[in-house]
Parts: structure tokens; C-alpha cells; sequence
């Protein structure tokens, strides 16, 4: 059996070549995401690692925690606490460490690299072991700075260039004194890095005095861990904490493979996906070729083989197809890992250098994923094919539904559908994550009941298209009957093409509905011109909000500062604002009292509101963060929403209680308007700060935009495999229906009908099956679509369902695309079919 099961393969290997392209597709998406992130991550881990070179143990500040009425805090690392530091027995030298976010333009005036990943820090004395000076001499004063050498490379500066930098809000212009070498992780990965000499740092950062980390090094002889332990007795347990180098490298390691992990997670649903669409091209084939090998099958029966023989002589050709699936799948994967790397540097990301890496795991998973799902999905046509009768096969009396089967088939596709529908419909009335998980059950048991029902649907849907049929003659009735013919064949290669509608329908219908709501609460909530942020998120300095209410044109401005607090033993953060400026620029919806935000009356939205059962006229104490305490007054309770939602008290009662004033926003209005010239006039004020954004409305809406397009291409782009793996399978059930059909073929040839006609038949059957898939994918993707609406509906007050009319017909028209290059080639080999041979073909 076993040789008889590789002569099938070798006899039918053209038959099975879409069926490995289909698994080796799943399967290069596998293993390619596997040697991409794997590669990635050693090369971050190791240019990580790298940064721990000129340090032995590292003392950070404690976090003393929240308790009863007193605010968490961070301790401060003193000049005292460095001093004894480089004091202890076993310590050769103890270096402060001072950093923060420093953002730097280029000769353009444009933000030099990755915001996020823009750096500074200080450069300690005249030589700074850790930053090696390429050329220039160490930085003094504000006036003065250090640029990495990347960094200078890529936006052409040299020793004696003046550098427009901006740390949270005012542009700074220093010279550059130097330019250094660095193995910092962050400017390998395309980041800045800018150095002043340490009391700069400390003044710009806001730690005057203090440091973010002490870097101990060890006398020779010394290890890691004796200074660790020293340095436990030395200092103050309650104030610092102490970690090796070692350990610190060890801790990046992981927190850069968690992060990888969960990249690798999505791509490998993804590819999941593929390979779930691939495994009904594995079952279709091989339903199909023990279909057309039944009498030599029955014939093996008849002379002895057992049905699990006949089984397992099915499941060796899955496995042999698997292999070589696994195999193939492995190499493309690899190129697919390289193309990803050097893909990632043309779009502008930069990656550390690293070796390739292709480890074990990654060719065991490669050859297990192959393998596997091709003997799963192979496993049910063998077994159809053992219980067949050998004088039923002989006589060809087989492979017919009993009516028995199709009552059942039927019977379980109705309830799996109606317990899908029936749990997604209970989903949409719960409210924000308890819903989600009914939701993802209903979805699954959904789909699957759609797809038991898809024989059933198919003949009233191909039904549906006979009239546009018709126009193509007898080539067209003939199309809409083959595409029928085999009801469960037709739904399996149409279910392949389904599935991706399915999910990109979907996606596309949320993110068109959620990006109309959040335009249309923005446009309703804001009335304020502009919104100015930090490009990264970071806080502005409070002179940011200064500078522009010195400007002509501006009429409203209110700063937006959040700060910790304690309220009845638990950490509530606040939101000062400029109370009377702040009702100017903002609409929100009141549902309970006034919007009086001033001296102790501050206003609550309504899901805290009712969390802590306050209304109109309620009291409550707040300790703020300096330790001082203060009775406040609801005046009102609001509807918040995505941009506006806490406790909003004026800043006048806020800010005498911080350390360090900063604002997350600053919201301006002007007598002109929201126009180009006002936003040029704003951005002057701010010395035209490549850190700071400028927003009004329509920018606004426009990063909104962006953010979901971004998204939705990242969708289309992985589920594109999918639909190629679909596409795979048209060509697939195409090709071997023509072959089945050798002789139907030469009679239609034999009693006239033409080449073109033949052709025509084909592709318009192929068309049928698409169109019959995709109607159900964006049938089904709506549906979701519309579900999961309705779930983010309960925590959206503006959420309206947005259908995509123009991108659905889109997808129709790319499954229309899709039936008609998938049948070119099946078109192409049927017309060529010789007649005299085809008649005589079993």
C-alpha cells in the first residue's frame, strides 16, 4: 500500500501541484514570520546588550506605592545617594545618568529620525566613557551640544553646525561640539541621541539635582554580584533599588521578546488564516481524486486491501504532499524573512545589524504545520473513500449524497448558524469587553454553520444569476449546471474565497463607522480652532501655553495638565483646564447640573459619576500629590467621551499642588478662524517647533484617517495570502473538473460547440463559483461588521454604522477579477482538449 500510495502521487502530480503551492503558501507565511521576528529580535537583544557594557549594577528609584490618602511617587536618585555610590568597597567609579526626550530638526526643519525613539542625556565630564567622541570636545552649557554620529550622518551636520533641538516645547539652538559613537539600541534602530554636559540635562529635564539611573562600575576582580550586594548595605533599601547588568540585559532581552511576540502572534493568526483557507483546497483535491480513482480503489478492495489500508494509503499521499509542501514552504519562507528585513529599510526603519536567524523550532514548525494540516484535511475524503462498496465502486455506482446525509449535513448547518446568530445577537446588548468573547463564539459557530449550509445556498444563489446567464447561451446554461452539479464541491472552493471576504468586509465596515463616529464626536465636542500637542505624546512645557496666549489672534486658551491623586483610597488622575476659557472651547453634553469649572467646583463625567454615586451637589475630598488635601464640589456631571472624560477641575486649584507644571494639550481659539495663515502665525510663536503639532479640526480627522487606512492595508496586505491560497483552489477545482470532464468535453466539442465556446463555459462556471463566495463573504463581513458596532456602541455615544458602498463593490468586483484569472488556465487546457481522445477518456 504504501508504494501503491506513491506511484498516486507520482502518477497525479500535476493534479496536486496547487495543492503544495496552497500548503507550501501557509506554510512560507509561518515559517517567514518565524525567521523575520526571530532575526529581528536577536538583532535588537543584542545591540541592547551592548548598552550595558560600561555598567556593572545599576541603581534606580523606588516607587513608593499608593497607600490610604498618599499619592504614589517616584524617589529621586540625590547627588548624595552618587557620591556614596562610588564609595562603596568593590565600586571603581559611579557615573549619574540623566535623560529624556529631545527632539532634533534637520537642515530642512523637519524632525530628525523616529520621534519616539529621539533621545537625550547627559555627557559626563570632559571624557564620557560610554560615548567614544569621533571628533569635537565635550559640551558646556546650554549653548553647547553632542549629536550621534548616525544622526549627524543622515541629516549632514558637522562639528561647528548650529541644531534647532526642542525638549518639550521652546526651540533651543546650541552648537554642535562634538560628535560621538554609540552602541545605544535606540539610535541603531534609527533613533537620535543629543548629549549636554550634566547640569543642562538635569535643568532641561526637569531634575535639577537628581538623576534618572547611577551607572556603578567594578574594580577589577569584582563581580557584578558582590557590588550588587555592597551596594545593598550602602544604600537606603526604601529609596533605591539595585540591579546587575547582567540582569538588566537579561530583563531587555524579554520585554523586546514579548514585545516581538506579539507581532509574531498577529502574523501568525494570519497565516493561520491562509492555512485554514488551504485546507479546503487539500480536502476538494483529494475528495476529487479518490473520486476519480474509485475502481481502481474498489479494485484494491476486492483483492484483499482493508478499508484502513485504503485509508491509510490516502493519508502516505497527504503525508508525501505535506513534506514536500514543508520543505518548499521553509526556503520561501527564508527568502520571505530576508525580503521583510530589507523591505523594513526601504520603507525607512531601521533595524540593528544581525545574523539570520533559522533555528530548529522554526523547521520543525515548518514541516509539522505542512504535514499535519494535509493529512487533517485528507483524512475525511480517505475515509469516504474506505467505506465505499467494492462492487458499488466497480459498477461506478458511488460518491452520490444519500438523502439520509444531506437531511443531517443540513440539519447541523441550520443549527450552527442559528446558535451563531443567536450569540452574536445576545452579544451586541452587553456592554464593552463582556460582550467580546460571545461575540468571537457567535462568529465562529456562524461561519461554520455557513459554511455546512453553503451545497444548500449554492443552488438558489447560482440559481439567482441564470438570467444574466442566459445572454451567453448555451455556454452559459451550461456553466450555471456544472456549477450545481457538484454542490458540495462548488462550496468548498467558493467557502476558500469566503472566508477572506468575510474578515476584510468586516474590518472595513468598523473602521469606516468608526472613524465617521470619531469625526463627528470631534467636530461635536471641540470648538476650539487648534489643538497643540507634543508630536510623541510627551507634556508640553507649561511656556508652551504662555507663548501662545501672547499671540494677537488668539481670543480662548486653555492647558490641559493631568495629575495623580487619592479620592476615598483609590488613585483617581485629574484633569485641570482653564475653567471658564475651557466651557468656550469645548460642547459637551451635560446631563446632570451646570459646567462650572472653578475654585473648588469641578465637573465629573458620567460612568465616574455613577462609579462613585455622585451627582449635582455632592462633595468628596482629594489628596493631592504634594500631601495637601481639599473638599471639591460637582457642579456638574457630563457625557465624556474618547477626547474628554475624569474629574476636570481649573488649573488655578490644580497646579499650586505640582511639582513640575506640564500640559498634555494646549486648546487655542482666534478671531480668524481655523486658516493657514493663523497656524503659521501659532507656529512663529513656538519658533515653528518640529516636536509640536498644530491641529485644527481637519488635521484632526485627517490623522484619524490615516490611522485606520494604515490599518485596514496592514489587514488587506495579510489576508491578501489568504486570497491567493483561494485563488490557488479555483484554478485547482477548475483544472481537475476539466480533466473529470474529459469526455463530457469531447461530446460537447464532437455535436458543435466551438473552442471560444468551451472556454467560455469555463470561465463563466469559475465566475458563478467567485461571485457565489464573495456575496457570502461580504454578506457575512457586514453582519460582523454591524455586530461589533453595536458591542462599541454601548461605550460610543456617537458610533453610527457606516456600510462602504463603493469598497463593497470593489470586492465584488475583485472576486469577479478573481473568477476570471482563475480560469484561464483550466479555459485554456479544456479548449485544447483533443476530441477524439477526450470521447475515449474513462
Amino acid at each position: 500500500m504504501f508504494r501503491t500510495a506513491l506511484r498516486n502521487v507520482l502518477a497525479h502530480k500535476a493534479r496536486l501541484l496547487m495543492t503544495v503551492l496552497a500548503v507550501m503558501l501557509g506554510v512560507a507565511f509561518v515559517s517567514g514570520t518565524l525567521v523575520f521576528t526571530n532575526s529581528i529580535s536577536h538583532a535588537y537583544q543584542n545591540s541592547s546588550a551592548k548598552g550595558f557594557d560600561h555598567v556593572d549594577v545599576a541603581v534606580e528609584p523606588d516607587y513608593q506605592e499608593s497607600e490610604g490618602d498618599k499619592v504614589g511617587k517616584v524617589h529621586e536618585l540625590t547627588q548624595a545617594l552618587l557620591d556614596e555610590s562610588g564609595k562603596v568597597p568593590g565600586a571603581a567609579s559611579a557615573l549619574g545618568v540623566v535623560k529624556g526626550f529631545t527632539a532634533i530638526a534637520d537642515k530642512d526643519g523637519d524632525l530628525l529620525g523616529d520621534g519616539w525613539q529621539s533621545e537625550g542625556g547627559n555627557y559626563s565630564g570632559a571624557k564620557d566613557p560610554r560615548y567614544p567622541l569621533v571628533s569635537g570636545h565635550a559640551p558646556s552649557g546650554k549653548g553647547e551640544v553632542l549629536l550621534d554620529a548616525e544622526s549627524a550622518e543622515r541629516a549632514g551636520y558637522k562639528v561647528g553646525d548650529t541644531v534647532r533641538i526642542s525638549v518639550d516645547g521652546p526651540v533651543l539652538t546650541p552648537t554642535i561640539t562634538g560628535i560621538f559613537t554609540t552602541d545605544d539600541g535606540n539610535v541603531a534602530a534609527g533613533g537620535s541621541l543629543a548629549l549636554f554636559d550634566t547640569a543642562t540635562s538635569q535643568s532641561l529635564f526637569g531634575k535639577k539635582g537628581t538623576y534618572d539611573e547611577i551607572d556603578v562600575r567594578a574594580k577589577p576582580g569584582v563581580s557584578q554580584t558582590a557590588l550588587k550586594a555592597e551596594l545593598d548595605k550602602a544604600l537606603p533599601k526604601d529609596l533605591v533599588e539595585t540591579t546587575t547588568a547582567r540582569q538588566l540585559a537579561d530583563d531587555q532581552a524579554e520585554m523586546i521578546s514579548s514585545q516581538m511576540g506579539s507581532f509574531r502572534q498577529m502574523l501568525l493568526v494570519f497565516a493561520g488564516i491562509a492555512l485554514f483557507v488551504g485546507t479546503f483546497i487539500i480536502a476538494n483535491t483529494f475528495t476529487m481524486l479518490v473520486a476519480q480513482r474509485t475502481k481502481e480503489l474498489a479494485l484494491l478492495r476486492a483483492v484483499g486491501a482493508s478499508r484502513r489500508q485504503v485509508t491509510r494509503s490516502v493519508l502516505i499521499e497527504a503525508f508525501v504532499v505535506g513534506t514536500v509542501a514543508g520543505a518548499a514552504g521553509l526556503v520561501a519562507g527564508i527568502g520571505i524573512g530576508i525580503g521583510l528585513r530589507s523591505l523594513m529599510g526601504t520603507l525607512g526603519a531601521t533595524v540593528p545589524d544581525g545574523p539570520l536567524i533559522i533555528s530548529g523550532g522554526t523547521v520543525a514548525t515548518a514541516f509539522a504545520v505542512g504535514i499535519l494540516i494535509t493529512m487533517l484535511a485528507a483524512w475525511l475524503p480517505g475515509r469516504r473513500a474506505a467505506k465505499i462498496a467494492p462492487v458499488a465502486a466497480m459498477s461506478s455506482v458511488h460518491a452520490q449524497a444519500t438523502t439520509k446525509s444531506l437531511v443531517l449535513r443540513n440539519t447541523l448547518g441550520a443549527l450552527f448558524s442559528g446558535a451563531g446568530v443567536a450569540v452574536v445577537l445576545a452579544a451586541t446588548t452587553m456592554s464593552g469587553s463582556d460582550g467580546q468573547a460571545p461575540m468571537g463564539i457567535g462568529a465562529v459557530l456562524l461561519i461554520v454553520g455557513v459554511f455546512i449550509l453553503t451545497p444548500l445556498l449554492s443552488r438558489p444563489l447560482v440559481a439567482a444569476a441564470a438570467p444574466v446567464l442566459r445572454v451567453f447561451g448555451i455556454s452559459g446554461k451550461l456553466a450555471r449546471q456544472n456549477s450545481v452539479r457538484n454542490p458540495r464541491r462548488t462550496a468548498a472552493t467558493a467557502s476558500a474565497l469566503m472566508i477572506g471576504l468575510t474578515l476584510i468586509t468586516g474590518m472595513t465596515v468598523m473602521a469606516g463607522s468608526l472613524q465617521k463616529s470619531i469625526d463627528k464626536m470631534a467636530s461635536a465636542t471641540i470648538r476650539a480652532d487648534y489643538v497643540v500637542s507634543m508630536a510623541n505624546g510627551n507634556e508640553l512645557s507649561a511656556d508652551v501655553g504662555k507663548e501662545l496666549a501672547r499671540v494677537d489672534d488668539v481670543t480662548e486658551i486653555s492647558t490641559m495638565r493631568n495629575a495623580p491623586s487619592r479620592i476615598d483610597g483609590e488613585t483617581e488622575y485629574l484633569t485641570g483646564v482653564d475653567g471658564a476659557a475651557f466651557a468656550e472651547l469645548t460642547d459637551l453634553k451635560v446631563d446632570n447640573g451646570a459646567f462650572k469649572v472653578g475654585g473648588t467646583q469641578v465637573v465629573v463625567d458620567a460612568s465616574r459619576a455613577e462609579q462613585k454615586g455622585w451627582k449635582a451637589g455632592s462633595a468628596f475630598t482629594v489628596h493631592y500629590e504634594d500631601g495637601k488635601q481639599q473638599k471639591l464640589t460637582v457642579a456638574g456631571v457630563y457625557e465624556g467621551n474618547e477626547f474628554f472624560s475624569g474629574i476636570l477641575l481649573d488649573n488655578a486649584t490644580l497646579t499650586p499642588h505640582l511639582s513640575d507644571a506640564a500640559d498634555m494639550m494646549v486648546m487655542v481659539k482666534t478671531s480668524d478662524g481655523a486658516t493657514s495663515a493663523t497656524k503659521d502665525k501659532l507656529a512663529k510663536a513656538l519658533g515653528t517647533n518640529p516636536a509640536i503639532r498644530i491641529q485644527d479640526k481637519q488635521d484632526l480627522s485627517d490623522d484619524i484617517a490615516k490611522m485606520f487606512t494604515l490599518i485596514l492595508n496592514m489587514v488587506y496586505g495579510l489576508l491578501a495570502m489568504a486570497v491567493i491560497v483561494a485563488i490557488l483552489g479555483v484554478i485547482n477545482t477548475l483544472a481537475m473538473s476539466v480533466f473529470e470532464r474529459s469526455q463530457e468535453i469531447g461530446m460537447l466539442r464532437a455535436i458543435g460547440l466551438d473552442r471560444k465556446g468551451i472556454k467560455r463555459m469555463v470561465r463563466l462556471e469559475s465566475l458563478v463559483i467567485s461571485l457565489f463566495g464573495g456575496v457570502l463573504g461580504i454578506g457575512l463581513g457586514v453582519f460582523f461588521g454591524w455586530a461589533a458596532g453595536e458591542l462599541l456602541g454601548t461605550k460610543m455615544a456617537t458610533y453610527e454604522l457606516v456600510l462602504p458602498w463603493g469598497r463593497m463593490a470593489l470586492f465584488l468586483l475583485g472576486a469577479a477579477a478573481v473568477g476570471v484569472l482563475a480560469a484561464l488556465w483550466p479555459a485554456r487546457r479544456a479548449s485544447r482538449l483533443n476530441m477524439l481522445s477526450a470521447i475515449k477518456a474513462e
